[in-house]
């Protein structure tokens, strides 16, 4: 029977839960003790900001400690409230299960408009925050380590960091307590694009999957597609430019705060984001049409559907509408339980958030590792790798010669195969690796189990059993 009332996001979480648990073999008290939040702290705090205090409020909220540290972003925005940061918490906790990051989930959340403030006081502000959260180990290297999320980015991750260090002075893994740092700080290559980074190669593992993408009603390569996205923030603009530069992609629609931009041919993404840089918005770009109603291109007839802004934007009310037979969610939440159930209904494919949009915590863990090893990635092994392809290719270029065989490897070859691997490479190939080994796991349960009807709720399998494995070890 389809959902008639519109769930909240909290709920749609919960739900969710729900159908993943009862196909398990899980006792209700152990179902219980993974489904619920263990904790959320509220801080109220005053800053003096041009000779008036102002209050505001925060939360950092932690869903499950099966591992330490906990793991989670910090988002800026007037939406903040408990409901929201809580199922946020646990979409963590089973996102790191999925992607096998070691970290239990946690969320933080800041109730402010952070475009109504200058660099400076939103830095008194940050570091506040950061304060009341510190000294109660809500921010710890080895407890619980954010990250940037919506309203938020390298430079409060920053600021975060250098409170920490200034209140924990002998602390020599400080580095570590938050992620998405600027490089300068202990940050990280490949972190800033890390989470569309992630759904382009979540895309290309299912496309790698002939029966997978039978199962959307389509056929063949990644390649020639087309596409509507949902946002050009970070992690939009990023997927949307790998996917249309480097996999054929065409992106026939975009949709942003100020309206929608279509063009059937394919929109050239570097210049619309161009545009935005320089106007605001995408209202008047010579790239495409304009469409006052952008929400309305969430309809729109296309082969993918990228959500890659706000939750919720896929629901009861638009569901029906909705025609392209392949979503990815790169923003967390996109789709409400009750749409869920619909597109199901209708044999629309989703790649769930949980697995998506793990790119993120997955390059996060990557620099949490960086910054406790205190060495940057491929510094000790980069220049071995390259005297090693030296010596081979200098080795056939003589058999070559001395055989009178007559050919020669080509300069663009031997530069490129002789150039060991630097930290984004290595970034991008562990971010590689970690979604498709990630797919595998929700795939082979999707396909062996006729429980298991569809990949969200094989990923909620997965992660929730990986969660309850953590449990029963330490003894519940």
């Amino acid at each position: 029977m389809l959902q008639k009332t519109e769930p909240s996001f909290r709920e749609s979480v919960d739900i969710m839960f729900d159908r993943a648990a009862a196909v398990m073999d899980l006792s209700p008290g152990l179902c219980q003790k993974i489904r619920v939040c263990n904790s959320t702290y509220t801080v109220r705090f005053g800053v003096r900001l041009h000779g008036k205090i102002e209050t505001f409020t925060g939360y950092r909220s932690v869903h499950s400690e099966h591992m330490e540290p906990v793991k989670g972003g910090i988002r800026y925005s007037l939406a903040v409230n408990q409901d929201e940061v809580e199922a946020l918490a646990a979409l963590m906790t089973y996102k790191c299960a999925l992607v096998e990051a070691p970290f239990g989930g946690s969320k933080g959340g800041l109730c402010i408009d952070p475009r109504k403030y200058d660099e400076h006081d939103l830095e008194q502000i940050t570091r506040r925050f950061a304060y009341e959260l510190i000294k109660r180990d809500l921010i710890n290297p080895a407890q619980n380590v954010p990250a940037p999320d919506m309203g938020t980015g390298e430079r409060e991750m920053a600021w975060i960091v250098d409170q920490y260090a200034r209140m924990n002075t002998t602390d020599i893994n400080a580095r570590a307590c938050v992620t998405g740092k600027p490089l300068n700080s202990g940050g990280i290559q490949g972190r800033i694009e890390a989470t569309g980074r992630g759904v382009q190669y979540a895309l290309r593992e299912f496309f790698r999957h002939p029966e997978d993408v039978a199962s959307a009603h389509l056929f063949g390569s990644l390649a020639g597609k087309t596409c509507v996205v949902q946002g050009l923030g970070n992690v939009g603009s990023h997927a949307a430019r790998f996917i249309s530069e480097e996999d054929g992609v065409a992106i026939v629609g975009i949709i942003e705060r100020d309206g929608g931009l279509w063009n059937d041919k394919g929109l050239n993404i570097a210049a619309v984001l161009g545009w935005m840089a320089e106007y605001g918005g995408i209202k008047d770009c010579p790239e495409g049409r304009y469409v006052a109603e952008g929400a309305s291109l969430l309809e729109a007839e296309c082969d993918i559907l990228i959500p890659a802004a706000m939750e919720a934007v896929i629901h009861l009310g638009n569901a029906e509408r909705i025609r392209a037979p392949l979503i990815i969610e790169a923003a967390n939440g996109p789709i409400t339980a009750g749409a869920d159930e619909v597109l199901r209904h209708k044999g629309t494919i989703i790649i769930p958030d949980m697995y998506a949009n793990a790119g993120g915590v997955t390059v996060s863990y990557f620099e949490w590792v960086k910054n406790l090893s205190h060495i940057r990635f491929g510094r000790m092994q980069r220049r071995a790798e390259e005297a090693r392809t030296r010596l081979l290719v200098n080795e056939l270029e003589r058999l070559s010669a001395d055989k009178g065989l007559g050919w020669t490897l080509s300069p663009g070859f031997k530069d490129k195969y002789q150039t060991g691997s630097d930290e984004l490479e290595l970034v991008r190939s562990g971010l590689d690796d970690t979604m498709r080994t990630a797919y595998q796991s929700m795939r082979e349960v999707w396909h062996a189990r006729p429980e298991v009807t569809d990949l969200r709720m094989a990923a909620y399998v997965v992660a929730i059993d990986r969660v309850a494995q953590s449990y029963r070890s330490k003894g519940l």
